[in-house]
């Protein structure tokens, strides 16, 4: 068992999280607070290495070799924090969190080769491809959040609540997408796929060098797909807040419901997210809080459950609604 980290440590987390994630701290202070501290510490983690790769200049192949050193640097530092040789606040916190909710290393180091990916890729061909990015850069965040929170019924159906929060990190990390398009495209990155932009007439070369495009009738159509695939996952997944421990699930719906609210700020903008970035008001935050505050998961008929949700999804004609059928 490795020793709480001094106070000092979780101070640095937590401002890291109050700096970089207005949706995700509103949400955390709705957990107790030894569980609070926990998901800031992974939070720093994951925003470090995210904030490493985002300085990767896809010109300059110097760049792109040097960053994926730090990486490997950075992985080895986690490697060292899990074996009980931490180095640096959010490595002690990272180990502490580690051996007090006894969070599986795997999800961490997915976590590592997902950002990994945005120093080699810049274009997505398929949902397929995409979705493989999502699960390792969000997917692996609502699993190890998965650990601090809880499940209450044991390791058996705990195995069935990370499926449902892995799925609700790839809608969470879709809804990045759509909402930082034009952000994204000054780096040089296109996430859209680019079988749904051809689907719609469109490239992603359109969308990482054309700062009008949202005033092309394609681009609203276009947007309306991904954005109905977002929901679709936020309804897949929020069956599994339930299994959750009490006390953690009104953190875990205003995590998904304030994610999802982006969805509307999107449409509220007429889909326009290469030009400006799509964000909740205070007013809409402070809502979000309150309904957290009075969410009460209804009982889970757990015959129901299966393994969890599935995403099977189905092209349709333009504009239609694509649908998640429940895995068997």
């Amino acid at each position: 068992m490795i020793l709480r980290a001094p106070d000092a440590d979780a101070r640095e987390c937590e401002q890291i999280t109050h700096s970089h994630a207005r949706t995700f701290s509103l949400a955390s202070k709705l957990l107790p607070s030894d569980k609070r501290r926990a998901a800031y510490a992974l939070y720093a983690f994951c925003r470090i290495a995210d904030d490493l790769v985002d300085q990767v200049d896809q010109a300059d192949a110097g760049n792109t070799q040097a960053l994926s050193q730090q990486l490997e640097e950075y992985r080895a530092q986690l490697q060292a924090a899990l074996d009980g040789r931490p180095s640096g606040p959010i490595f002690r916190e990272v180990a502490w969190v580690a051996s007090a909710y006894d969070v599986s290393p795997a999800p961490l180091f997915e976590l590592l080769d997902g950002v990994g990916r945005d120093l080699v890729v810049t274009t997505y061909e398929s949902w397929a491809d995409l979705e493989r990015y999502c699960q390792g850069v969000a997917s692996s965040v609502g699993e190890m959040c998965t650990y601090v929170f809880g499940v209450p019924a044991g390791p058996a159906m705990r195995t069935h609540a990370i499926r449902y929060a892995r799925t609700l990190g790839t809608a969470m990390q879709l809804t990045n997408i759509l909402r930082d398009v034009g952000e994204d495209a000054q780096r040089g990155r296109c996430y859209l796929p680019a079988e749904d932009l051809a689907r719609f007439g469109l490239t992603a070369e359109q969308v990482l060098t054309d700062r009008q495009l949202a005033r092309d009738p394609r681009w609203r159509p276009m947007m309306q797909y991904e954005v109905s695939r977002a929901r679709a996952l936020y309804d897949a997944a929020l069956p599994g807040i339930a299994l959750l421990a009490p006390d953690a699930q009104r953190c875990a719906a205003a995590c998904a419901t304030g994610y999802a609210g982006i969805l509307t700020a999107i449409e509220a903008q007429e889909y326009d997210t290469i030009s400006a970035r799509a964000r909740l008001g205070r007013l809409a935050r402070v809502g979000i809080l309150w309904n957290a505050w009075r969410y009460r998961a209804e009982n889970p008929d757990l015959s129901t459950l299966g393994r969890g949700p599935r995403i099977v999804w189905e092209p349709a004609s333009h504009g239609a609604t694509e649908r998640l059928l429940p895995q068997a």
